[in-house]
């Protein structure tokens, strides 16, 4: 662990991490670690920043998508292709604990940056490499976003409605999901490395696809095509296991509503005042239900119609039903739940004055998460890093900015 960081607070005050990916899966994946205290030094060319610095929305000329990924990050630049560039990323990674790649598999290793390198630097860093397809295979080598990725993990196969094309998400969900795969497996090796079984005190690579992430949510779905043949329907807003399990439309608006267990569906049917459709042989045990959803959910929607959604919910759950309404970001805004789990937090911004954002999560009762920043301006911590703490001296330094090795 570096002792150059100022202490940070939460449960990774202390863990270094060096991060040389870009976009969404790594930066992601570094923002959750950044958030909870680890300090996260982040390498961008310094003539081609991160492509998230020109996402839309735009405040005062700002990418706000970049001011949420890059919150609570340090922001430095560095030629990797260059000789002088390579040589200070190794400096920066012989004192890190993590490294974090999300190149094209072979980029790292043509610019004298591979993992045999960086254990050189530092045999005990973890290095997470982030890629369409994994390091192995042969499609290993193909460029991979999480567009494709959803489409061959088996996810956009199964959603949207079945007389209708495979419908892709609409947040960047295999990158996503990448990410807190990565974060979870980041953890697992400094575990190993520093406490599992007193700790073997050696690094190795992590290696994180976007497509299996999202094929390993398919929970007995391998199993049953193995055994059974069977392959998953696009089934709407239904689950194929559990019924009644839909969006409902209301007087007003929309709600949802999930009975999984036959108690909840007996209080589902007590609540809009059809008790005898406990004991019905279309709807009396959950096989049943699968069977006849669309007459289940007629009945239940014919309810929903005639009321507001709010006056639904509440004879709802006097019944101990399970159900919600279908919010927006402007609702999630107003809500009361999120307002007393502070599940919106406010920080000042030097480019784009007060900005709101999205707390860290999960909660911790001793430790917790904050956002001190938000995403840096390009180049922001150079100085910063590679003169304070890497100790380069100022004729170097601009030397190197003359070059184009940093900004």
């Amino acid at each position: 662990m570096t002792d150059r960081a100022k202490p940070r607070g939460g449960p990774l005050d202390g863990l270094r991490v060096v991060d040389f990916s870009g976009m969404i899966s790594g930066g992601f994946a570094t923002c959750q670690l950044a958030d909870f205290g680890a300090d996260v030094v982040m390498v961008e060319h310094p003539e081609y920043p991160d492509p998230l610095r020109e996402w839309p929305p735009f405040e005062e000329g700002t990418s706000l998508w970049w001011k949420s990924i890059g919150r609570n990050k340090r922001c430095v630049t560095l030629d990797l292709k260059s000789e002088a560039g390579s040589a200070l990323a190794l400096e920066l990674v012989s004192d890190a604990d993590v490294v974090f790649e999300n190149f094209r598999p072979g980029t790292m290793e043509r610019w004298g940056l591979g993992p045999n390198a960086l254990f050189e630097a530092n045999p005990e860093a973890i290095v997470v490499r982030l890629s369409g397809y994994g390091q192995t295979g042969p499609r290993s080598s193909k460029p991979g976003f999480g567009t494709v990725a959803e489409g061959i993990s088996g996810w956009a196969s199964v959603n949207g409605f079945p007389d209708r094309e495979p419908l892709l998400p609409p947040i960047s969900l295999a990158d996503l999901t990448a990410a807190q795969f990565a974060v979870q497996a980041t953890m697992f090796a400094v575990y190993e490395r520093d406490l599992g079984r007193g700790g073997s005190g050696e690094g190795q690579v992590v290696d994180v696809s976007l497509y299996e992430p999202l094929f390993r949510l398919f929970v007995g779905d391998v199993e049953g095509y193995d055994k059974q043949g069977i392959v998953r329907e696009r089934t709407g807003n239904r689950h194929p296991n559990a019924v009644p399990r839909n969006v409902y439309e209301t007087a007003d608006g929309h709600l949802t509503l999930s009975a999984s267990s036959q108690r909840i569906f007996e209080n589902v049917m007590r609540a809009i005042g059809r008790p005898d459709l406990v004991d019905d042989p279309r709807f009396s045990t959950n096989e049943r239900r699968v069977e006849n959803a669309d007459e289940l959910d007629a009945i239940i929607e014919a309810w929903t119609r005639e009321r507001p959604t709010d006056e639904a919910i509440e004879v709802m759950e006097e019944s101990d039903a399970i159900v919600g309404p279908v919010y927006d970001m402007g609702d999630i805004f107003e809500d009361e739940q999120y307002r007393a789990r502070g599940d919106i937090v406010e920080v000042e911004d030097d480019e784009v004055g007060r900005l709101r954002t999205a707390a860290p999560i999960p909660k911790f009762s001793r430790t917790p998460g904050a956002v001190t920043h938000a995403g840096p301006r390009h180049g922001q911590h150079d100085e910063e890093v590679f003169r304070g703490e890497l100790g380069l001296d100022a004729d170097e330094f601009e030397r190197l900015r003359a070059e184009g090795v940093v900004r």
